[in-house]
């Protein structure tokens, strides 16, 4: 087991903190970005070492959304699952269309292969186990097929999991036998398989190939949404399978694809009206971005999906 480094932006210069704190996320994680609700008075504390090829860390940070986007995908050297477990807080993780909100204790798998989005809304303490793509298959047939599936702490298989992290980090810095390090990875990966055999797709080959197709499906639709004609129908075209198909692939999720259009687009624009560098644009601006064509529709289903216009909305984000 490698030393434990420490980094905080505590007594920084308020203009250094958000660099200071991207370098160090970055040089732990995989390349990402990280946007702080209030830049000035954020707080970050990261704590990290290794267990043979596994990364671990504790992070603490104020208010925040991570973004693992397609640039830092591209720039990725090493293919890592990360193992999300919220200690205090909550926090919501995006992936693949779906979403995981995660409580004290709770768990959940992200890809860096492939974009990703952490939302804290307020302060928070998680726990990140980074495991190397070809030592994760070994013990899980598809692990990209359960990304972003929340896995709870406090009963079954996933507690297990879940308690056995939380006990073993909060011992760290005891005196180990440095023989136990690879006891202690086999018996982590044996418990993460464990846990997600509940899961059926974790271990189908037929499924695997399905979330392949799912995954490209997903990735066409994140590059197409200021697409005004994006329809399930130019989605099979453009991925080249039948509407029935690409609607089997997402009978087993909670939305179908015309859903998961509005609702993505949704998202994008509400994150917009929150931006800085968008505040000189007009609202009906950034909906068209979006690939919505109509103000009035645009204003009826922002009001639907988040409770408020889209004026309101940024009023209320911006202060």
């Amino acid at each position: 087991m490698s030393q434990l480094e420490s980094f905080s932006t505590a007594g920084l210069d308020p203009r250094r903190k958000l660099e200071y704190w991207n370098d160090a996320v970055c040089a732990t994680f995989a390349h990402n970005q990280s946007d702080p609700l209030d830049v000035r008075n954020f707080s970050g504390k990261l704590s990290r070492t290794k267990l043979g090829d596994m990364r671990l860390a504790e992070v603490y940070s104020d208010a925040q959304t991570v973004r693992h986007l397609r640039a830092h995908v591209a720039r990725s050297r090493i293919a890592m699952f990360f193992v999300h477990m919220q200690l205090e807080g909550e926090s919501l993780n995006r992936q693949d269309g779906r979403e995981a909100r995660l409580g004290p204790g709770d768990f959940t798998l992200c890809d860096t292969s492939r974009p990703y989005e952490i939302l804290f809304e307020g302060p928070n303490r998680m726990f990140v186990l980074g495991i190397p793509d070809t030592m994760l298959r070994r013990h899980v047939a598809c692990p990209e097929s359960i990304v972003a599936v929340p896995m709870r702490g406090d009963s079954g298989l996933s507690g297990l999991l879940s308690h056995f992290l939380r006990d073993f980090w909060s011992s760290y810095g005891d005196d180990f036998d440095p023989s136990v390090s690879s006891r202690i990875t086999r018996a982590i990966l044996d418990l993460l398989a464990s846990a997600y055999t509940v899961l059926p797709q974790s271990h189908s080959d037929r499924s695997s190939l399905a979330t392949s197709h799912r995954i490209r499906i997903v990735n066409y639709i994140e590059a197409h949404l200021g697409d005004p004609d994006l329809t399930p129908m130019r989605v099979a075209e453009a991925c080249k399978m039948t509407p029935r198909y690409l609607h089997h692939l997402f009978s087993n999720e909670s939305e179908t694809v015309a859903r998961y259009i509005l609702r993505r687009r949704l998202e994008e624009c509400s994150r917009a009206l929150t931006v800085a560098a968008q505040r000189g644009r007009t609202v009906t601006s950034i909906a068209f971005d979006y690939g919505f064509n109509s103000p009035t529709h645009f204003g009826r289903v922002f009001r639907t999906r988040f409770g408020i216009t889209p004026r309101e909305y940024r009023r209320q984000h911006n202060g």
